[in-house]
């Protein structure tokens, strides 16, 4: 089976990315075309992220994610501590994101580091979640092999009906990472394929450095 994708073209037009005119913190700039991407139409989950970890295999592996909060610090959010994607990050605490944002033709990619937040914060986070979530997250032993679903809407059912009218607590392992940024590439599509490409580095006295690359 074969399919010929070569005329797949599209021409990126919609905006530019120019040293003059991005923030000194990278941040900031994430910011700004959050915000800008929040502000149109066509794009459903702005938070979507893609992380990529080392698995315990040697393999890479990316997956989504969802983004649940973003500071100077870096990008938060939330798992399953024993999932696939937790044990790889256990093992290999150095990782990437990239969102993409196809209705302004617009790609961040983000190498970092990742650790743990304060399980307060978790905390704070798994009440706030719907219940159906909450339950969810105790029932699904995540990247476990199961025999069918039918076994994990059982045992939501008799979750349900085991904690009706009682507080559902966070399990002690489930809660959130966050990804501290060492380098960050903005990329805007651009006519011809001369795409803009704008990467801030982390310098040993915390500042950024800001480079253009070629496309």
């Amino acid at each position: 089976m074969q399919q010929d994708l070569s005329d797949y073209r599209k021409s990126y037009e919609k905006s530019e990315l120019l040293e003059g005119t991005v923030k000194e913190n990278p941040m900031e700039q994430f910011q700004k075309w959050f915000y800008e991407v929040e502000a149109t139409d066509g794009l459903e989950e702005p938070n979507a992220m893609t992380l990529a970890t080392i698995g315990l295999d040697g393999f890479p592996k990316s997956r989504v994610v969802l983004m649940k909060k973003y500071t100077f610090e870096g990008f938060i959010f939330y798992t399953n501590y024993n999932s696939e994607k937790g044990k790889a990050i256990e093992e290999h605490p150095e990782v990437c994101l990239s969102f993409f944002w196809p209705n302004m033709e617009r790609q961040i990619i983000i190498k970092g580091t990742v650790e743990k937040i304060a399980e307060n914060l978790s905390d704070g986070y798994f009440e706030s979640r719907p219940l159906g979530s909450r339950l969810g997250a105790i029932v699904s032993p995540q990247s476990d092999v199961i025999p069918s679903r039918e076994v994990l809407e059982t045992k939501l059912t008799q979750l349900a009906e085991e904690y009706e009218g009682k507080e559902v607590e966070r399990p002690s392992y489930w809660g959130g990472y966050l990804v501290r940024p060492v380098s960050l590439e903005f990329w805007q599509g651009r006519p011809n394929r001369l795409h803009d490409r704008i990467r801030y580095t982390l310098q040993e006295d915390y500042n950024w450095k800001i480079e253009r690359l070629a496309p």
